[in-house]
């Protein structure tokens, strides 16, 4: 069994993964970094190029790829939701946590991050806290439906949300690695950035 982090942008999918994974004695696999090696440009670079539904059909066959593992823990991207092949696929290959955050933590978070500009083109053209209300409308439900278990993200620690997973989906943590780990405690306590 996988587990398929899914929520949108800068909603804990990474942070959380690691921090999981490293907590699980698990893989950590994102499908957003697998697209952009595999392509070699960022996926900014490749929409550009390419559009969207290019990148959706590489987003797909890199997650078809990863189903191919098991026990991984697997950071989507935002838009996994939206082409149902890759719904059916991760319910076949695990479960599936929507990883969620109010708009305004979402926001915050994305001006924070450096590779948000770099890395996340935009998905309608329009500023930013227009594209998240917007955006989120419409794949709320998408989510709402794909989501085996649903966390929230705001103003939580890395290790508290993980702590959440781990108890409700009845998991064994490997604790000896995941103490002992390459994560410090201060990533472990620090909430989503």
């Amino acid at each position: 069994m996988n587990l398929f982090l899914i929520g949108y942008r800068c909603s804990g999918k990474t942070s959380v993964g690691e921090v999981l994974a490293q907590q699980l004695g698990w893989p950590f696999v994102d499908t957003d970094r697998m697209v952009a090696d595999k392509a070699g440009v960022s996926i900014a670079r490749m929409v550009l190029d390419h559009g969207w539904s290019f990148f959706r059909e590489e987003e797909w066959l890199v997650l078809a790829s990863a189903c191919a593992g098991d026990r991984q823990v697997v950071a989507t991207g935002g838009g996994i939701v939206l082409d149902d092949r890759n719904i059916v696929t991760m319910k076949q290959a695990g479960k599936i946590v929507w990883l969620t955050a109010s708009q305004k933590t979402i926001e915050a978070r994305m001006r924070g991050d450096d590779a948000t500009l770099s890395n996340r083109p935009s998905l309608t053209g329009q500023g930013w806290r227009e594209e998240i209300t917007s955006v989120l409308s419409e794949r709320i439900p998408l989510y709402e439906k794909a989501a085996d278990l649903v966390i929230d993200t705001d103003r939580e620690k890395i290790v508290t949300i993980c702590d959440r997973i781990v108890s409700a989906l009845g998991l064994k943590t490997e604790a000896a690695r995941y103490m002992l780990g390459s994560l410090s405690m201060r990533k472990l306590n620090r909430p989503i950035k």
